[in-house]
């Protein structure tokens, strides 16, 4: 009986690479669906089987991937960070590459098109879910958690700024988050680049000369020792 269990449990622990695989290009299609449905015909617009029908695969399938909040969510993250669960965008892999650029110039510009480029591809879906929360207790939960974990990445883009003599001391670091905060919100982005057609660029360069703007005499353009 031992040795049946043993290899029972082995059995059971086993998991297939392949599978994996195939379940991560699944959900991935999934939630790339999701997110061009939700951005375009919005949280009450979309269904579940609407969303498997775009990303090629059953109602089912959609259904065991989350409940249709979830995948706002998850949608969201993905559009957003490039993927899901990121908890911290200064330990993300792009900005944690970006961070570790000595040059200020350089770190400026590589943090503000990080910026705008999520910006570009989950802002509309934003917008969906602040509206949905509205109405969806658990969303709104969910939301809330969402923002804290901004608030948390704007704390520590204001004191990498402050290390880097590019945020002024004169400043509070409450202060400086607040205001950055409101300049690198996704609402920025919908007003200047959705409504008053600015182009990817000048948002960026704009965003660029607002914190620099911000910060009063600046040391960017050197490098941190």
């Amino acid at each position: 009986m031992s040795a049946l269990s043993d290899d029972t449990s082995t059995t059971r622990a086993y998991r297939s690479p392949l599978r994996d695989e195939q379940a991560a290009e699944t959900r991935s299609r999934i939630l790339d669906a999701a997110a061009e449905l939700f951005a375009t015909r919005g949280y009450g617009g979309t269904s579940l089987a609407k969303i498997g029908e775009l990303a090629g695969v059953s109602p089912e399938t959609v259904k065991a991937s989350g409940l249709k909040r979830d995948l706002l969510l998850a949608a969201f993250e993905k559009s957003f960070a490039g993927m899901e669960g990121v908890s911290s965008l200064a330990a993300h892999g792009p900005v944690a590459e970006i961070t570790a650029d000595t040059d200020n110039t350089r770190y400026l510009a590589g943090i503000m098109h990080f910026v705008a480029e999520s910006h570009r591809r989950s802002s509309r879906l934003w917008a969906t879910l602040i509206s949905a929360a509205a109405s969806d207790a658990e969303l709104e939960a969910k939301l809330h958690e969402l923002q804290q974990r901004r608030r948390s990445d704007m704390l520590i883009l204001v004191d990498e700024l402050m290390s880097r003599d590019i945020a002024s001391a004169g400043i509070a670091r409450q202060t400086h988050t607040d205001t950055l905060s409101f300049i690198l919100s996704p609402e920025g982005y919908n007003q200047l680049v959705l409504d008053a057609g600015w182009g990817q660029g000048d948002y960026e360069a704009w965003l660029v000369r607002s914190v620099m703007a911000l910060s009063g005499p600046t040391q960017v353009g050197t490098e941190v020792t």
